[in-house]
């Protein structure tokens, strides 16, 4: 298993390099140096005497992701926040794991294309275009699919076993808005006059959405 995903690891890494969407960096490395306090269009460079092996190394993918929401799915990062040394290489990946039932909610990444590769697990998987089609299809364990940059897209589990996805971007750092959240839980809020009109319901509707999705107080 583990020779397996790391083969797919490298075709994702080897796909995306050819064809990232993050601008073309202009020498061999710019480890992100999180902690200079400057704003620029990704991070600004650690000094290279101090780059070590650590800024390339990441092992959070390993196994599944602990789920405790109400959707039945968690998404584990491995972007530049938590590999550095991805800074200006336009690659990111991710892995997303699902409860029998669970569902990864309709969402879109502003700044990627994302590639799945299904490791374990069957998943109804698609994406809508700007024409509102829906394109989508049921996926299986060493099944790939591809939901292109900025489109509305989802998983969902249907299956009775838990299902889990290796997902690649060619981005760095694709960002991630959820619909759902994006128009009911944003600060500050998304008045209710919008909402009530764009989804053609009622303020009881709003808040009632509203406290279903608003984050779980520790």
């Amino acid at each position: 298993m583990a020779a397996t995903v790391s083969a797919y690891l490298f075709v994702f890494l080897a796909l995306f390099g050819m064809v990232a969407s993050d601008p073309d960096l202009l020498q061999d490395l710019c480890v992100a140096n999180k902690a200079a306090g400057i704003k620029v269009n990704g991070f600004p460079c650690k000094d290279e005497a101090n780059v070590t092996e650590a800024d390339f190394f990441f092992s959070g993918l390993a196994n599944p992701g602990v789920i405790n929401n109400s959707v039945g799915s968690v998404v584990t990062g491995a972007n530049v926040e938590k590999i550095p040394g991805l800074n200006t290489l336009g690659v990111s990946l991710a892995r997303i794991d699902y409860q029998p039932g669970g569902l990864n909610p309709p969402h879109t990444h502003p700044r990627a294309t994302e590639i799945i590769f299904a490791l374990d697990g069957e998943l109804d998987v698609g994406f809508i275009t700007t024409s509102n089609k829906l394109i989508s299809k049921s996926i299986k364990k060493g099944d790939i699919f591809v939901f292109p940059k900025g489109l509305v897209h989802f998983q969902k589990n249907n299956g009775e076993k838990p299902a889990s996805v290796l997902a690649g971007f060619n981005s760095q750092l694709p960002g991630t808005q959820s619909i759902a959240a994006t128009l009911f839980t944003s600060t500050p809020p998304v008045p209710d006059n919008v909402l009530t009109k764009a989804f053609q319901i009622g303020t009881k509707e709003v808040d009632k959405i509203k406290n279903k999705l608003a984050p779980k107080k520790s």
